[in-house]
């Protein structure tokens, strides 16, 4: 019992999926954060275009 106790607290493999998870979810927060401000940026300048062109067309 103690030889599989010893073994357990030896293991890393768990260890190191839990890392590259930890990894892989911040990667994917900041990906959303960037999508998200780049989003906003865009819409920004379309309703900055959009407001230009209809005034310069105007008569």
């Amino acid at each position: 019992m103690s030889l599989l106790v010893k073994r357990f607290l030896k293991d890393e493999s768990g260890a190191t999926a839990i890392e590259y998870g930890l990894i892989a979810a911040l990667i994917s927060v900041a990906l959303i954060a960037g999508a998200g401000a780049l989003g906003n940026q865009l819409g920004t300048t379309f309703n900055t275009l959009q407001t230009k062109l209809s005034t310069a067309s105007a008569p």
